[in-house]
């Protein structure tokens, strides 16, 4: 694009811009105003909060989820390691059979990529359908007036053996159990903040592939006035062993078509250790709602 049509376009867009904010027909507050609206305020409906939702560790459902919403969600990473490359894949759906009640199913997957030379470095991880995923939310507190909504959940994986052991052994190796709370809170018009904590459990069936580690996810963000699209930071945490385990995950939102957008992430691993750099996109599709 040459630079004289870049400033036409530049000049035109600063036109129509002027041309709105002469004659008045939608301040930025109204903007944000009519937009919220759209959302909380349906007659008939039961009460909702808008609040932006983590790309990373995202919630089952809306918070305040009304019957007949859905979601397709397709996500695809990429994590750094030292000794070797992860990619990460999801498929998953999510609905809401009633009111304030959130149900999820997703199919997490893990595949690696060996880039070490020397052939007696320690095994890799084994690439696997990481478990049938299946997941319930409820709102239990939703708060126009305060802009406030809590929720609390539980997620329960079938966690599955390694591809190249189908085979030779069983297909389902254990149990993870996860109950969570959720807090979000939302400052104005534009400002959003949530925290999203709880425990998890994983347990072999034979016993002795037990863990155990406890999560606290905060994020905020900023979404832009009258659209879907956000900027934000997502902090994940969890404890291990008495230790903080801390990642960054900068991030952000844009709105493709009304029913569709996408997600970019960009992981940050705070502590020193064979974690590098990741990068992890998301495809979300809402159908429209039938209320």
């Amino acid at each position: 694009m040459s630079l004289k049509y870049s400033l036409r376009i530049v000049l035109f867009s600063t036109l129509v811009l002027c041309s709105i904010s002469i004659f008045g027909q939608v301040t930025k507050q109204e903007r944000d105003s009519i937009y919220i609206s759209e959302t909380e305020d349906q007659k008939g409906l039961s009460p909702k909060v808008l609040h932006a939702e983590p790309l990373y560790i995202d919630l089952i459902r809306d918070l305040g989820a009304r019957k007949g919403e859905r979601e397709w969600n397709v996500g695809f990473g990429v994590n750094d390691n030292n000794d070797y490359e992860e990619y990460e894949a999801l498929i998953e759906y999510e609905w809401a059979p009633v009111d304030r009640l959130g149900l999820e199913i997703e199919l997490p997957f893990q595949f690696y990529y060996d880039r070490r030379e020397s052939s007696n470095a320690d095994p890799l991880p084994q690439s696997r359908l990481e478990g049938l995923q299946f997941a319930a939310q409820y709102s239990f507190l939703v708060s126009p007036k305060y802009n406030l909504s809590m929720a609390g959940g539980y997620l329960h994986s079938f966690t599955m053996n390694a591809f190249n052991r189908y085979d030779s052994g069983r297909l389902f190796t254990g149990n993870k159990m996860s109950p969570f709370l959720v807090v979000a809170k939302r400052l104005g018009s534009n400002f959003h903040s949530l925290v999203y904590s709880g425990p998890v459990w994983e347990r072999g069936f034979s016993g002795f592939e037990n863990e155990f580690f406890y999560q606290i996810h905060t994020s905020f963000h900023y979404m832009i006035t009258g659209t879907r699209n956000f900027i934000g930071l997502e902090i994940n945490k969890i404890i291990v062993d008495g230790k903080l385990e801390t990642t960054l995950r900068p991030q952000m939102r844009l709105g493709i078509s009304d029913h569709l957008m996408i997600g970019i992430v960009t992981g940050i691993p705070i502590e020193a250790n064979n974690d590098r750099f990741s990068t992890f996109f998301r495809l979300i599709y809402e159908p429209k709602t039938k209320h």
